[in-house]
């Protein structure tokens, strides 16, 4: 009996048919998340209580003890907050904002990392003036140490760690400019 509102006649809670897709929903996460290899699963943000589970799912084998797993992990699952399923659902999707925010900091730190090398230190300069923090002395050796690899076609170590640095540095000081901007 889910009642109704007295005054407007509305339903006070979601209709069984809505609870039941809600409830679908969640075991076609949880069967997901139990397809995926162990890697990919711990860069996922899953409570560390379901994480547990997970690998039970993973590990058994037999279609019907699997089927009753998957069951109780989707149950596990619905005791979660909305916002920790979304936040692993867009952590899953390849196309979700999460993956598009990850694709274009290593675009702007790939841009950086290029025009470091080719422009030096009026770039340097440009890149200290947006992030004060970085450190002028550590992105100045690399820079050099990155031009003479290329030139003297060794392996790219410190252009590896340049992209490192950089992508360190656009990483960290972002979300803190998003906190301000959302401030105002």
């Amino acid at each position: 009996m889910r009642g109704r509102d007295e005054a407007t006649g509305e339903f006070l809670s979601p209709s069984r048919t809505q609870q039941r897709r809600e409830a679908l929903d969640v075991l076609a996460l949880a069967h997901q998340l139990a397809d995926l290899d162990t890697g990919r699963l711990a860069k996922l943000p899953i409570p560390d209580h379901l994480r547990p589970h997970i690998a039970e799912a993973q590990r058994i084998t037999s279609h019907i003890a699997r089927k009753r797993q998957m069951a109780y992990l989707a149950k596990q699952m619905r005791r979660e907050e909305d916002e920790t399923l979304d936040a692993i659902r867009d952590a899953l999707d390849a196309g979700g904002e999460a993956a598009r925010r990850e694709n274009a900091l290593l675009h702007r730190a790939e841009a950086w990392r290029e025009r470091l090398l080719e422009e030096g230190d009026t770039a340097l300069g440009e890149l200290l003036a947006e992030h004060p923090g970085a450190d002028r002395q550590r992105l100045r050796t690399l820079i050099r140490n990155a031009g003479d690899e290329r030139a003297k076609n060794k392996p790219p170590h410190s252009y590896r760690e340049l992209f490192r640095e950089l992508r360190e540095l656009l990483g960290v000081e972002k979300p803190e400019a998003e906190d301000d901007a959302q401030e105002s």
